[in-house]
């Protein structure tokens, strides 16, 4: 009898549209392998879906809020079937901002130093505050968004019109830029899996230059930086993906500047689409795309 597999996918944050492309392309690549399979949205109907499907487990395709936050995790976890990547735990620890840069920090994994503004005081006030703490320009994220939903790098004269324009998010980090190269790497269990490196055309890498064809990122691999450089981050990934105690595959983004690397963030959950890229980097290793979907569902089946 053919395994099934339940493929949760869409969702209600703002990377519907990715989590999308990953559900269908992973659907793709498992049918290749004669899997049953079944996409399905993490709405009032999932727990209708999962006793009537029967998968013997559940593929997690879900980016951004409610679907890698430990929110659907926790949902997950009642029906004891084995589902794909972190748990609830290292997934809300990981899609919080502020929580894993102070494990960062604890730990004395390099980040870019940061505040958080809750809009308690004015933006007179605030713009203060950056000259004292940090330095203009700066970055301007929410604490929960993922694949560079509503970042800004924001000179002086920007800082207003920005924290104005996404008041929705009660606070928000307004962190040190660190400017030079753009590193990810991709961790696989146990297994240091590579690094990539980006050069968008864009400002930074952005939404944009993460998911449109024509932003015309350059990716480059293998990264010419010396041995013992490429050594040094991807140490510094596997550490971060240990302390937050992620499973499965994990993607940290890193800057590489004036020989130090800055962790930015982890990702538990990184997209699986044709301009994602951990499968990129496992081509690179000689991983098909195929294997590495085997490799995350074999995964999950040995969690306990």
């Amino acid at each position: 009898m053919k395994k099934k597999i339940l493929i949760l996918s869409g969702g209600i944050s703002k990377e519907r549209l990715i989590s999308l492309d990953t559900g269908l392309q992973v659907a793709k690549e498992l049918k290749k392998n004669g899997y049953r399979i079944k996409i399905c949205e993490p709405n009032n109907n999932l727990k209708k879906n999962i006793k009537t499907f029967k998968p013997s487990i559940i593929f997690n395709a879900l980016h951004g809020q409610f679907g890698e936050d430990g929110y659907v995790q926790t949902i997950l976890d009642r029906f004891k079937i084995p589902y794909t990547h972190s748990g609830v735990i290292a997934s809300s620890i990981a899609m919080d901002k502020e929580i894993s840069k102070k494990i960062f920090i604890k730990n004395k994994i390099k980040t870019p130093k940061f505040f958080i503004y809750n809009y308690d005081i004015s933006t007179s006030e605030l713009i203060k505050k950056i000259k004292k703490r940090l330095k203009f320009p700066v970055v301007v994220k929410p604490l929960n968004e993922g694949s560079s939903v509503n970042v800004f790098i924001c000179k002086e004269k920007d800082i207003t019109r920005v924290v104005n324009s996404i008041k929705n998010y009660k606070k928000i980090m307004i962190e040190e830029f660190i400017g030079g190269r753009e590193i990810q790497v991709a961790i696989m269990g146990n297994k240091k899996l590579g690094a990539i490196e980006l050069k968008p055309k864009r400002k930074f890498y952005d939404y944009q230059a993460k998911y449109n064809s024509n932003a015309k990122t350059q990716h480059i691999i293998p990264v010419k930086l010396p041995n013992i450089k490429l050594k040094q981050v991807m140490n510094m990934a596997y550490k971060a993906h240990k302390i937050i105690g992620c499973k499965g595959v994990t993607r940290s983004d890193f800057k590489y500047f004036k020989g130090k690397f800055y962790l930015l963030e982890i990702n538990t959950q990184p997209g699986l689409t044709k301009l994602s890229l951990v499968p990129e980097i496992a081509a690179y290793k000689g991983i098909s795309f195929l294997d590495l979907i085997n490799w995350i569902l074999d995964d999950a089946r040995k969690k306990k």
